[in-house]
């Protein structure tokens, strides 16, 4: 048994803003992917996913046991198939913000949801809504709090447009160049980043007036301008507000940025050549960069392991 493959995403810009109301802008990142098989001779890997998935069904159970209304799911079919040995065979590396725990929400939802919500049908405001709480409620069980967006991005494999909490939409992005000298990409910190600790850190942040000043006043203004940017292909204005925003999540988001990226991270700032900013909760996995000239940046970064995921 193989099923359908779910990718990895990118919240390119948004992280933390959109718990705080701001824009937001995911898109699906094909690179990584992973689905829910069955095999004779499991490996050390595929004992350990299935022993999780027997915490996650039981999770699952008592979610739609307090929240009937919100989803059903086969837990016959789901615990015989967890009892089998199914598990999660996922290229998508844990803790590096790139959506790991979504993309198997998103599998168990396609597979054992009743009445389920399809990317075919027609995907109006309310259903993407709806899809989204329900992912949120699922997704909780790995990170304590989950705004529902990596499963939904994984669940759907379209870019998603976060306008508000309540206001989301499948969106198109501008056509990428595919020998642009522009680029985002993703720097590997080497470091595996845990994301329920870095949000309560974050929550214990918004409880500082002065933090949530700068989130209004700064980083939620900085990062909608980014999002609107680059969905208007602007690339001159979106590199002006990038960096920007790489500046206050360097001055205000320092726990969440390893100690030995910081130097690197003011270096971008300094010199233009790149300007680095949070992927998903921070504190290890990958961090975002953006540059107006890749080869130039490969060159200055020739450190460390680089990814390229959208060129301009």
């Amino acid at each position: 048994m193989k099923g359908p493959l779910f990718y990895s995403k990118i919240l390119l810009f948004g992280e933390y803003g959109i718990i705080q109301d701001s824009k937001g802008l995911s898109i699906p990142y094909n690179f990584y992917k992973g689905a829910l098989k069955t095999e004779d001779n499991p490996s050390e890997k595929a004992i350990q996913s299935n022993k999780n998935l027997v915490g996650f069904a039981s999770y699952l159970s008592k979610l739609q046991t307090e929240q009937p209304a919100l989803v059903q799911f086969d837990l016959e079919s789901l615990d015989k198939d967890i009892f089998n040995g199914m598990y999660f065979d996922s290229s998508i590396p844990q803790g590096y913000g790139v959506g790991s725990s979504g993309a198997l929400v998103a599998a168990i939802y396609d597979k054992y949801a009743s009445d389920k919500i399809t990317v075919l049908e027609n995907l109006t405001r309310v259903k993407l809504v709806q899809l989204k709480n329900i992912f949120s409620n699922m997704e909780s069980f790995f990170h304590g709090k989950s705004s529902g967006l990596d499963p939904l991005n994984s669940y759907l494999s379209l870019p998603i447009l976060i306008n508000s909490k309540d206001n989301i939409q499948a969106t198109g992005i501008p056509t990428q160049s595919v020998n642009g000298k522009g680029a985002v990409f993703l720097l590997d910190s080497g470091i595996v980043g845990e994301t329920a600790p870095m949000v309560s850190l974050f929550m214990e942040n918004l409880k500082n007036q002065g933090f949530r000043k700068m989130l209004k006043s700064q980083f939620i203004k900085h990062t909608d301008a980014c999002v609107e940017n680059f969905l208007h292909g602007d690339v001159k204005s979106l590199f002006e507000n990038t960096k920007k925003l790489s500046k206050v999540v360097l001055n205000n988001f320092k726990p969440m940025i390893p100690e030995q990226f910081h130097a690197l991270w003011q270096n971008g700032l300094e010199t233009n050549d790149y300007y680095l900013k949070l992927c998903g909760s921070g504190g290890g996995g990958y961090i975002l960069g953006f540059t107006q000239d890749l080869e130039k940046a490969k060159k200055v970064l020739k450190e460390y392991k680089i990814e390229v995921v959208y060129q301009f």
